[in-house]
C-alpha cells in the first residue's frame, strides 16, 4: 500500500508497541516502482503433523513455484501437535518437511507452545526454530524470558534475515521488489497452551508498529502472516479486526480458526485492498494467491485458489516419499503396538456434531462419552495412588480429539486420542468453586465447547434451558451433594488446571498454590487404565445429565440420559409435563421420531388413506418417512395408531441407515436370538444390525420381535441409532 500512511505516525506507533521495534535499516524515502509487480504466495496453516501426503504436497509445491517464479512460500502456525509424527519426533520430523520444501517464514501458532509444562520445557520448540532453513516472524511474542531461546529473537525488522531467528518481520527482496512480511499469534494462547515465561503483547499495537517500521525502510508492499484467527472472538483478536484496524497491510495470510476460504476476502475492495487468505487444516490444502500490485504498492489485480494435496492421480515427488521414510517407519511401529485392551463397542471422542444448536449424544464437547468417562476414571485412578484424598477427576473435552474404535487398542490409538501430553494435576477446591467451574463448563449447552467437561466420581445434573450462570442443580459426590466451603481434591490435566478454556475458579486455584503437579502423562495414563480394564463394553452411565421438564422420569431412571439427548434435539418436545416411558409407542410416532432425528424431508405427501386426521406436522413426517423409504404401508394404509412391534421399529432403523448412508446395512452374521421364527431375510438383517451395533438388545437369547416398544426404550434405541449413525458419513 501507499506509504503515505507513515507520515506522522510512525513514532506514535513505535512508542505504542509494548517491546520496541528497531529497524536495522537507515529510513529510506519510498522508490516508486516503475510499474505493476506481481507476486505468488503459497501458503498453508494449521498443518498439525500430518504428513502422509509430503510426496504430493512437495509436488504441487515444486510445480507452482517453477510455475510462479515471483513467490514466497509461507506458513500461518500450528505445526505442532496433532499426530504421531508430532508425538515421536516432536517437530523434527514436519521441519524437515519445511526444509526440503524450502519455506520462506513462519509464524508460531498456540499449538507451537503445548509444551511448556513438560519436562524440558519448550526445547523442542526451541531446536525446531535452530534447525530451521528459514527464519520466523513474530511481532507480539516476547520470548526473552526463557533461557531457551537466548540468542534467538531480535526485535527487529530484518533485511538480512538469518534461517533460524526469530524476527518481528523480514523483508524480502523479489525480482527487484521489497516485500515485508510480519507474524502475530493469538494472545489467547497464555488460556489454551502453556507458554509458561513467554509473553504475549497486544496485536494492534504491534502490527501498527510493524507497518510503521516496514514504511520507514522503503517497504509498501507487506504481508501479515497471523495465527489469531479469521473470525475468531472479537474480545481477543482475529483477522477481520486487524484489516479494519491497521492501515498498510496488504495481505493477511491466516491460520488458527482452520477455516476453508475458497475463495480471498477482500476488504476496502475500492481504496486500498486488504485481502485475507486461509488454507484450512491438516496439510489437506495448498493455498496460492496470486496478486498484482501497482508503483505505488496498492494492490490492483487479485486471484486465490487452494490446492487439494494428495487424491487420486495426484504426482508425487519421489526425494520428499524417501525423506519421510523413516519417520513413517517408527510411527507405524509405534501405530500398531498393542496395549494389552480390547474395545468391544466404539469408545466416542466424537466432536462438530452440533447441528442447529442441538447436542448429540456422544460428542465429548456437548455430551458424556464412554471414552470421557474412560479417560476420568483413569485420571482418578492414578491420582488416588499418589494422594488417596482425591475424590473426583474431570477432563476437558477440547482435549479429546478423537475416537477409538472396535477391536484391540493400540499406543497409536491413545496417543491420538490424547495428543498434547498433558500431564496430571490434583487440585483442592471449595464446592463454591467447584460449581463455578461446572457453570462455566456447561454454559454453552447446548453447543459445543472445548470446556465441556467429563466426569468421574461425581454425578452433574444441570438445566441447559437456564440462564447461563445459573444451570448447575446438582454435583453429587459419592451420594451426597457438595457443600459450599468444604474443601475436596479433584484431578485433572495440568492446562485446565491452569485456567484453560477460560476457567478462572481453577486459574485462581492455581495461582494461589492449590495444584499439585505429579507428572505422569494423561496418554500414559489412560493406557495403563484401559489395559487394567482389559475388555471395555460401557456405554454412557448418566454421569452427567442434562434436565428435562417431565415429571415422571427420575433422574436415576435407566431411560433419562436417553430421553434428555432426545428432547435437546428437538425429536421429543417438552409441550407435556409427563413422557409416559411405559407407554407404547405407535407407528406414527416412531416414524416422527426417526424422521426427525434425521432431518429428513417431503416433497410431497404420503399416498395414505389413514392419516388424514393427524396433525399436519406429524402428516409431512410419515410422508417423509415414506419418501425416504422408511416406510412402505399395507393396502395403502399407514395404520398410524399401532403399536410400533420391535421388528417394524428395527425395520425403519435399518431404512433410515440406507437413506442416511446411500448404502445398505449388512450385518456380518445373523444376531444370536432363537426366535426369528418366520421373519424375512430383511428383518433378520435389521434387528441383527441393532444387536451389532449396540443399539438394541435382546434377553436371554430373544429379541422379541412381536412385542411392541415402549417410549423408554424406544428413546435408548433412537439415540442410540444416532449415536452409531455420526460414526459413518453421510451420503452426499
Amino acid at each position: 500500500m501507499s506509504s503515505k500512511y507513515f507520515k506522522g505516525t510512525a513514532t506514535a506507533m513505535l512508542l505504542l508497541s509494548t517491546v520496541a521495534i528497531t529497524p536495522v535499516l537507515a529510513a529510506e524515502t519510498p522508490v516508486a516502482a516503475t510499474g505493476d509487480f506481481s507476486l505468488t504466495v503459497l501458503h498453508t496453516n494449521d498443518t498439525h503433523a500430518n504428513l502422509k501426503t509430503t510426496a504430493e504436497r512437495a509436488a504441487l509445491v515444486k510445480k507452482l513455484k517453477e510455475d510462479h517464479p515471483y513467490n514466497v512460500l509461507l506458513d500461518a502456525g500450528d505445526v505442532f501437535s496433532g499426530t504421531l509424527y508430532f508425538n515421536e519426533f516432536l517437530g523434527k520430523a514436519d521441519l524437515a518437511v519445511m526444509n526440503y520444501l524450502g519455506y520462506d517464514a513462519m509464524t508460531f501458532g498456540n499449538h507451537e507452545f503445548d509444551l511448556g509444562l513438560s519436562s524440558e520445557g519448550h526445547k523442542a520448540l526451541a531446536d525446531f526454530i535452530k534447525g530451521a532453513k528459514f527464519p520466523f516472524v513474530s511481532s507480539n511474542v516476547d520470548f526473552t524470558a526463557d533461557g531457551l531461546f537466548d540468542g534467538l529473537q531480535s526485535r527487529t525488522i530484518e533485511a538480512d534475515a538469518k534461517d533460524g531467528n526469530i524476527y518481528n518481520g523480514i523483508i524480502k527482496e523479489i525480482n527487484g521488489e521489497k516485500v515485508g512480511i510480519f507474524g502475530l499469534t493469538t494472545e489467547e494462547t497464555v488460556a489454551i497452551a502453556s507458554p509458561e515465561k513467554i509473553v504475549f503483547t497486544n496485536y494492534i499495537v504491534e502490527a501498527k508498529a510493524a507497518v510503521a517500521a516496514f514504511e520507514k525502510a522503503g517497504v509498501n508492499k507487506i504481508i501479515a502472516l497471523t495465527h489469531i484467527g479469521y473470525d475468531d472472538s472479537d474480545k481477543i483478536d482475529n483477522d477481520l479486526l486487524l484489516a479494519k484496524n491497521v492501515p498498510g497491510i496488504d495481505i493477511i495470510v491466516g491460520g488458527h480458526t482452520h477455516v476453508k476460504l475458497d475463495e480471498p476476502v477482500v476488504l476496502n475492495k475500492d481504496t486500498e485492498p486488504v485481502v485475507i487468505v486461509q488454507a484450512n487444516e491438516y496439510n489437506k490444502f495448498l493455498g496460492q494467491l496470486d496478486v498484482t500490485f501497482d508503483e505505488k504498492g496498492v494492490i490492483k489485480d487479485y486471484s486465490g485458489v487452494l490446492h487439494a494435496v494428495g487424491g487420486e492421480n495426484a504426482a508425487t515427488d519421489a526425494a520428499a516419499a524417501e525423506l519421510l521414510k523413516p519417520f513413517t517407519a517408527k510411527v507405524d511401529a509405534t501405530t500398531e503396538k498393542q496395549i494389552g485392551a480390547t474395545a468391544d463397542v466404539f469408545l466416542s471422542g466424537l466432536r462438530d456434531m452440533s447441528e442447529d444448536s442441538k447436542a448429540l449424544i456422544g460428542g465429548v464437547r456437548a455430551g458424556e462419552s464412554n471414552l470421557g468417562n474412560l479417560i476420568t476414571d483413569g485420571m482418578l485412578k492414578k491420582s488416588k495412588e499418589i494422594d488417596p484424598e482425591t475424590v473426583i477427576a474431570f477432563q476437558n473435552g477440547g482435549g479429546i480429539r478423537t475416537s477409538i474404535q472396535q477391536g484391540p487398542i493400540t499406543y497409536g490409538q491413545v496417543l491420538t486420542v490424547l495428543p498434547f501430553g498433558n500431564p496430571l494435576a490434583i487440585i483442592e477446591l471449595s464446592g463454591s468453586e467447584l460449581k463455578e467451574t461446572f457453570e462455566h463448563a456447561v454454559k454453552e449447552y447446548p453447543k459445543e465447547s472445548g470446556g465441556f467437561l467429563h466426569v468421574s466420581g461425581m454425578q452433574v445434573i444441570f438445566d441447559g434451558e437456564a440462564e447461563a450462570g445459573k444451570r448447575i442443580i446438582s454435583l453429587n459426590i459419592d451420594g451426597q451433594e457438595i457443600e459450599a466451603n468444604k474443601m475436596y481434591k479433584a484431578a485433572t490435566n495440568v492446562f485446565t488446571a491452569r485456567g484453560g478454556d477460560g476457567f478462572e475458579a481453577l486459574g485462581k486455584a492455581y495461582e494461589e498454590g492449590r495444584v499439585s503437579e505429579p507428572g505422569f502423562s494423561d496418554w500414559e495414563n489412560l493406557a495403563d487404565h484401559l489395559k487394567s480394564v482389559g475388555t471395555l463394553n460401557t456405554g454412557i452411565e448418566g454421569r452427567i445429565l442434562a434436565k428435562v421438564p417431565y415429571t415422571d422420569l427420575a433422574y436415576n431412571s435407566k431411560s433419562y440420559k436417553y430421553v434428555s439427548d432426545l428432547y435437546y434435539r428437538g425429536v421429543v418436545n417438552g409441550t407435556d409435563a409427563t413422557f409416559a416411558p411405559q407407554k407404547e409407542m405407535t407407528r406414527a410416532q416412531a416414524a416422527s421420531w426417526i424422521v426427525r432425528s434425521l432431518d429428513l424431508k417431503a416433497d410431497g405427501t404420503a399416498p395414505f388413506s389413514d392419516i388424514s386426521d393427524y396433525a399436519a406436522d406429524t402428516q409431512a413426517e410419515i410422508a417423509a418417512a415414506y419418501e425416504n423409504g422408511l416406510v412402505k404401508g399395507v393396502d395403502g394404509k399407514f395404520n398410524p395408531s399401532e403399536n410400533v412391534t420391535r421388528a417394524q421399529f428395527a425395520l425403519m432403523l435399518e431404512r433410515a441407515f440406507t437413506a442416511y448412508t446411500g448404502e445398505a446395512y449388512k450385518a456380518s452374521t445373523a444376531a444370536p436370538y432363537s426366535d426369528f421364527g418366520n421373519y424375512d431375510a430383511e428383518a433378520v438383517n435389521a434387528i441383527s444390525m441393532l444387536h451389532e451395533l449396540g443399539i438394541a438388545s435382546g434377553s436371554d437369547g430373544k429379541f422379541m420381535p412381536t412385542r411392541s416398544t415402549s417410549r423408554e426404550q424406544a428413546a435408548k434405541i433412537v439415540s442410540n441409532f444416532i449415536y452409531n449413525i455420526k460414526q459413518v458419513k453421510k451420503a452426499e
